[in-house]
């Protein structure tokens, strides 16, 4: 809702750049899929090499 209220009150104040900003978000949201993919495989990695690292840890028992 407040959100939505802002995009009111910009449109209000300064349309050109909410209509400008409102065009380009989906060309920009594009653009940067493949980095949050990347970023989701590295994270996927790491969580891999973490679990790796502590299993010893953990079939022996200790603390979680």
């Amino acid at each position: 809702m407040l959100a939505a209220l802002l995009w009111l009150i910009l449109l209000v104040l300064c349309w050109p750049v909410a209509l400008l900003a409102l065009v380009l978000w989906p060309v920009i949201w594009l653009l940067l899929l493949p980095l949050r993919l990347l970023g989701i495989a590295v994270d996927g990695v790491f969580a891999l090499l973490r679990a790796l690292l502590f299993l010893p840890a953990r079939v022996i028992g200790g603390k979680r």
